[in-house]
């Protein structure tokens, strides 16, 4: 950067990139074209680099405005956020926590995994399930505090997350009363008769079994797959099939459901992952929950 940026000219150009041109973003404005322009050339010749380029009868941006944008993107929505943080922040007692939960991960696990920070009095809790990206994106703009997922984040640059292991529970297989005696006999043979219900290929747990089928030389009866593992329990409960589950959901599969545990699946784990956006953790229940499940470790 070469000179001191300028907000202002940072949210013309923010405008203009939203809105597809010049002449969208003024008449947003309700200022001149020729101004909001003399804006954004400012704002270029701050940062030494063009932000636009001619496509046909308009512009795109070029590399450079993408990676602009995706900041100013970041800011601007701080910025509006800002006077509800401070009012919150300056008229309530309770500590706000907000969770994103991967849609991978087993919601019966979600509440142990939160267990550490569960005696809080103040907790103001709120949980927002959502595909994994998507989630990923709202903490790069802060939008949430922490993700809870069954994968580490990816290696990416521009999003700087740190991932942090809560542990794992190895699986075993449950199965409804009317299943139980077939899947049990000849196990795990059995499961190329009795009718299987598995996640979706969306988890990362599902590799991991197809890999385990793969092992024990079985083509599995597959009768029914599932992203949400609370779905696929529900569905396993009423009698559709047999399904995988960690160890570690046995007693609430057990007295919830009314499922009972059928054998091991030897060798396959799940894991869990809280994943945050700095190295050093800043909010303090975050802390306490990594640091409860490090001490169990």
């Amino acid at each position: 950067m070469q000179s001191e940026l300028n907000y202002k000219h940072l949210y013309y150009f923010w405008v203009a990139a939203k809105e597809g041109g010049m002449s969208h973003a003024a008449a947003r404005l309700g200022m001149a074209v020729q101004t909001v322009s003399a804006q954004v050339r400012l704002l270029e010749q701050s940062l030494g680099h063009a932000l636009f380029k001619p496509a046909g009868r308009g512009l795109a941006l070029t590399e450079a405005g993408q990676t602009a944008l995706q900041l100013a993107e970041q800011i601007f929505l701080l910025g509006e956020q800002l006077p509800t943080v401070v009012r919150d922040a300056a008229t309530q007692t309770s500590v706000r926590l907000i969770v994103g939960i991967s849609g991978g991960l087993p919601k019966l696990a979600v509440r142990d995994l939160l267990e550490p920070v569960m005696d809080e009095p103040r907790l103001r809790l709120m949980c927002h399930e959502d595909d994994f990206d998507d989630l990923l994106a709202d903490l790069a703009l802060h939008r949430i505090d922490v993700v809870l997922s069954d994968r580490p984040a990816p290696a990416n640059p521009n999003l700087r997350l740190y991932s942090h292991a809560l542990g794992h529970s190895p699986l075993a297989w449950f199965a409804s009363a009317n299943w139980l005696v077939g899947a049990r006999e000849g196990f795990p043979r059995s499961l190329e008769h009795v009718p299987v219900l598995l996640p979706t290929a969306h988890t990362s747990v599902r590799l991991r079994l197809d890999q385990w089928f793969e092992r024990q030389g079985i083509a599995p009866r597959v009768v029914g797959e599932f992203e949400d593992s609370a779905l696929l329990a529900t569905f396993g409960a009423s009698g559709m099939g047999v399904f995988p589950a960690p160890e570690h959901v046995r007693e609430k599969l057990e007295n919830g459901y009314g499922l009972t545990w059928v054998a091991p699946c030897d060798g396959v784990q799940e894991h869990f992952y809280a994943i945050g956006t700095a190295r050093k953790v800043q909010h303090p229940l975050v802390q306490r929950l990594l640091e409860a499940h490090l001490g169990e470790q």
